[in-house]
């Protein structure tokens, strides 16, 4: 089926009104794109990243607009008149219902990372190079390996994995860096991230690569400001995984070394460009030597002991 696609321009103050217009006109579901709401999301997420896209930025710049999809049929096009008639200042395209739900899939394929990984998206075939693979379903949580930060985990944590290791994975996201570790033959891992999906997703992932929750455990909660939560990890761990933010890594920081066994290593990354040498000063503050800095296009990791 075809659908027509329906953009009108709105005064960010007329937005909800217009909603419950276009409702009444038989529309069934809206698209709000708002510069003010952007910024907001923005302004009040700086858990999830300290970066955005100079492009994504352009593309709300002034934007206040409804959008809606409606069938390219009779009833569709009688509610396109009514919407055409009560704003006049509105585009139209048209769109085919072509499965949607699994074009995107079509951009994720197999990526070697390091000396040894290779990242699997789940429907591809592994290829037959002699890498680890690491089987992954991308979904709406962090962590493919397309990312660069994902990749200078990933690469890092390569030389310090044993038979012996125990992983601590703070910001799991999909749980692709503590599977990294687990299929290069790490012991365990306890992963932890501040959205409630997350681990589901990472057990899902890991069954992917049959790894079970007598290898991989994950929870979700913020252990910045929960010490029940930081209390609960305990400490022992060979290797602390932390690919977030800077202004999440900076605080966290003052906790890792309580975390990590004797001679434990920490790998941090996802620090944008500009912010590596505050991140490296709050890590040295802590008590932590820094080993090596890595950087990939506009991103830097360290490993730290």
């Amino acid at each position: 089926m075809r659908y027509i696609e329906v953009t009108v321009n709105t005064p960010a103050k007329e937005i909800d009104r217009r909603c419950e217009e276009m409702t009444a006109m038989g529309v069934g579901g809206f698209i709000i794109e708002n510069e003010e709401d952007f910024k907001d999301f923005l302004e009040h997420n700086h858990a999830y990243w300290d970066y955005v896209d100079e492009d994504l930025e352009q593309k709300y710049a002034g934007v206040s607009r409804i959008k809606c999809y409606l069938t390219d049929d009779e009833e569709g096009q009688n509610c396109l008149r009514q919407i055409r008639a009560a704003y006049g200042d509105i585009q139209i395209s048209y769109v085919q219902d072509s499965d949607w739900e699994n074009n995107w899939r079509e951009y994720y394929k197999p990526i070697e990372v390091g000396e040894k990984l290779v990242v699997v998206p789940e429907w591809e075939a592994i290829p037959e190079d002699g890498r680890v693979p690491l089987r992954l379903d991308p979904g709406l949580i962090f962590g493919t390996g397309s990312h660069a930060t994902t990749r200078l985990c990933l690469a890092a944590m390569e030389p310090f994995v044993n038979a012996d290791t125990k992983v601590l994975d703070l910001g799991c996201g999909s749980g692709i860096l503590g599977i990294g570790a687990l299929v290069l033959g790490a012991k365990s891992c306890l992963g932890c991230d501040i959205d409630p999906k997350a681990p589901d997703v990472v057990c899902s992932n890991g069954a992917l690569n049959g790894i079970g929750p007598d290898r991989l455990t994950a929870c979700a909660g913020d252990i910045l400001s929960d010490a029940s939560l930081r209390r609960r990890f305990g400490s022992g761990y060979d290797l602390v995984l932390s690919n977030i933010v800077s202004d999440v890594i900076i605080p966290l920081s003052r906790y890792v070394r309580d975390f990590l066994a004797p001679g434990g290593i920490w790998i941090s990354s996802g620090i944008i460009e500009g912010r590596q040498d505050e991140v490296r000063a709050a890590i040295e503050q802590a008590g932590f030597t820094v080993l090596e800095h890595r950087q990939e296009e506009e991103w830097h990791a360290f490993v730290a002991k």
